[in-house]
């Protein structure tokens, strides 16, 4: 009842919010995106936590930075506890600027047990491309601790896995993409209704002598950047982003079963119906009774089963839906006559197979 509840409030919710919507929270600018960044490092001043002897990487790149200091050692004659393997990774933002400070996260890739308290060293990250864009080293915090020995221990969150915080510096010039004569607007969620709504938009804001928008697909809106807005690029794209665009989107129900959970929109209507549901339940109790022979009796005590069999068939309930009824009215009747979340989930799945529902049921 309480899932039913926030179903309708939610419901009652969507229904009152205006349609509305920024085009900076419809789309995504074409070139102007992250880049994953990732490296091969290692973590010193651990306490004893770090690989043991037989990840054979870990000593062999600790003998390697050695040697680049000038001390030459074996990498089978190292033994130390307090080195980890690590693999960092980061993310580039658009136009990142060298100098630019970025957080890293360094996850152990050996048998290291803590990286608490460990000192990330010098570590090149690099893009898909193999090229280096920034350059990592500094202190990890895990925000998790290991307390204890052997069987009597306490772990809290992750320890094999720590961030830096700006721990990072950015040496390259991120790869992205400036917009200059042509602006393409890669919506988040594709519908052509919403595409054509985005050009339309813009065309009646920028476009009034000749359009300079227009939909490709529903995925993309191709913006030509008006010749007086070519040397303030930056101006007419926050100008954009500002525009207030009404989104569309599909009738879609989505289920959770594991959870009872069901969330559907306002635009979702079924056709006309009647809905007739009970529950039939069964029950089988097994009772374990002792059979004990009398006294100087040659007969033996003997375990007797006893079941019993019932089953309770209540009811059905009925609804009956009009033309054009829309999924709150029907929420709102099954809750009337009782009906908990899973009651629903059938419901809907029955409403689907008899191709009165007018909506994608989704279950995840």
């Amino acid at each position: 009842m309480r899932t039913l509840t926030a179903l309708l409030l939610f419901l009652n919710l969507a229904i009152a919010l205006p349609g509305a919507t920024r085009l900076k929270d419809l789309v995504s600018i074409e070139g102007v995106r992250d880049n994953q960044l990732v490296g091969y490092g290692i973590v010193v001043g651990l306490n004893k936590t770090g690989d043991k002897q037989q990840t054979i990487f870990s000593a062999q790149s600790l003998a390697n930075m050695l040697e680049k200091m000038g001390v030459a050692v074996v990498a089978t004659a190292i033994k130390v506890s307090n080195t980890a393997a690590v693999m960092v990774t980061a993310t580039l933002p658009p136009f990142a600027q060298p100098g630019t400070k970025i957080d890293v996260i360094a996850a152990a890739i050996g048998d290291a047990s803590n990286l608490q308290g460990g000192l990330l060293l010098m570590t090149s990250l690099r893009g898909a491309n193999g090229q280096v864009y920034a350059v990592a080293q500094g202190p990890i915090i895990t925000g998790g601790f290991v307390a204890g020995r052997g069987g009597v221990s306490q772990t809290v969150n992750h320890p094999t896995v720590g961030r830096a915080p700006n721990g990072a510096m950015v040496e390259r010039l991120a790869p992205s993409i400036e917009p200059t004569t042509h602006v393409r607007l890669q919506l988040r969620n594709a519908d052509f209704t919403t595409s054509s709504r985005v050009a339309r938009v813009i065309n009646q804001q920028f476009g009034a002598d000749k359009p300079i928008a227009r939909p490709e697909n529903s995925a993309l809106v191709d913006v030509r950047t008006p010749p007086a807005w070519v040397p303030r690029i930056a101006e007419f794209i926050a100008s954009l982003e500002e525009l207030q665009v009404d989104v569309d989107v599909p009738a879609r129900i989505v289920v959770n079963e594991r959870t009872g959970t069901i969330v559907m929109g306002k635009d979702v209507r079924i056709a006309p119906v009647a809905i007739l549901h009970g529950n039939l339940s069964v029950e089988i109790q097994t009772k374990i009774l002792v059979s004990q022979p009398g006294p100087l009796s040659q007969g033996k005590t003997e375990v007797v089963p006893q079941q019993t069999v019932a089953a309770r068939d209540e009811a059905a309930k009925n609804v009956i839906l009009k033309q054009g009824a829309t999924v709150e009215e029907l929420v709102r009747a099954l809750t009337a006559i009782g009906s908990s979340a899973r009651d629903i989930i059938a419901i809907l799945e029955n409403l689907r197979v008899a191709g009165a529902l007018d909506a994608e049921l989704e279950v995840i």
